[in-house]
């Protein structure tokens, strides 16, 4: 990830989780490491990494939060900053995120704060953080009324990929990370989106060759926005295709009810019927997407008892979005695969006929 004086490396290597005592990404002087995970991934792997940073760095903490989007909290963010205080944490110390989407947005919201910065590197265990969350430098927490509406820009140090330890995770995670890889074909590259299309077995099987080639292009792929625009104040804004629907989803049927990956195939699909309603794209783009979703074991559209009220809800919820300026709400759209662009959200009634089934 070429930044200046922020630049790092995304290393993708499979089995790279048991070497990283060899890693370049340890080589600076830190004197504590401050080492983040979750109950369930370090159920699996906390002592393993914990054991090889003893040998790099002199004094190694850990602590486990609870699985889950309630984990970006304000309580648990205090808690995790009065951690590194009651053990002496410094501007040379290091936080490490092991985990998934969530521990990897607390831990760099944590070291983004934590004495008004420290170094961060990000080993993620989940494909929705290897190929998109991990990679691009935004940390944050939530509130219960938005999704990631208290964060920073704080990029890794370096980030760690191994695309081995996908094999420890549950369906669910698996296939809603792949989510995020279908929508950067939508986004930027047709020829991932049809390459996609065409290697649904081995994403099912999950492949490790196949995975590495899909996770390094993900990177790619991301690493080319931020390089133009790291604090989104431009082009950034396409990687929120489906976000704004996704995340209204998130907060208003409550963090946990869906997955990340699972509200924002249903944001997308929501997206992508608004833009047929606009004129944007045709009824043929809109059943493409929607069949690769479909193949991949991903939701496209809320439960059929979903009232009206609740509709309404997550249109609100919608208005206050990140990407509301100045009252308005801009939403990004597809105009055919491989591109999209950010247009001003039509009337409430249009958004929420997007929801409908």
């Amino acid at each position: 990830m070429s930044l200046g004086e922020r630049s790092y490396i995304v290393h993708v290597e499979s089995g790279s989780i048991d070497t990283l005592a060899d890693s370049a990404a340890f080589d600076g002087k830190f004197t504590r490491a401050f080492l983040v995970s979750d109950v369930q991934v370090g159920a699996i792997y906390l002592d393993h990494v914990t054991k090889q940073l003893q040998s790099l760095i002199p004094n190694v903490h850990s602590t486990l939060v609870p699985v889950g989007e309630p984990s970006k909290s304000v309580a648990q963010i205090s808690e995790l900053w009065t951690w590194m205080v009651q053990n002496s944490a410094d501007r040379n110390s290091v936080v490490i995120a092991l985990g998934g989407g969530v521990v990897g947005d607390l831990a760099g919201f944590l070291a983004a704060t934590f004495a008004r910065g420290v170094r961060f590197i990000q080993i993620p265990t989940s494909l929705l953080a290897q190929v998109d969350s991990s990679v691009g430098g935004k940390v944050g927490i939530n509130l219960p009324q938005a999704k990631n509406i208290v964060g920073a820009f704080w990029q890794p140090q370096s980030v760690l990929i191994d695309p081995t330890v996908l094999s420890t995770l549950d369906d669910a995670n698996y296939f809603a990370g792949l989510a995020e890889v279908i929508k950067y074909g939508v986004i930027m590259d047709a020829d991932f989106f049809e390459r996609l299309e065409t290697q649904v077995p081995a994403l099912l099987e999950r492949d490790v060759e196949i995975l590495t080639e899909v996770i390094a292009r993900s990177c790619e792929l991301k690493a080319e926005v931020v390089i133009e625009d790291e604090r989104e104040a431009g082009r950034r804004a396409i990687l929120n295709y489906g976000h704004t629907f996704g995340h209204a989803i998130e907060s208003t049927f409550g963090y946990g009810e869906y997955l990340h990956g699972q509200a924002i195939a249903i944001g997308m699909h929501s997206a992508a019927k608004l833009a047929v309603e606009l004129g944007m794209v045709d009824q043929a783009f809109t059943d493409r997407q929607q069949s690769l979703f479909k193949k991949l074991n991903l939701p496209t559209e809320l439960p059929p008892e979903t009232s009206t009220e609740k509709v309404d809800q997550l249109v609100q919820a919608m208005h206050r979005d990140k990407k509301t300026r100045d009252g308005v709400l801009y939403l990004v759209l597809p105009t055919r695969i491989g591109e999209v662009k950010l247009v001003e959200s039509p009337a409430n009634e249009l958004l929420a006929r997007a929801f409908a089934r």
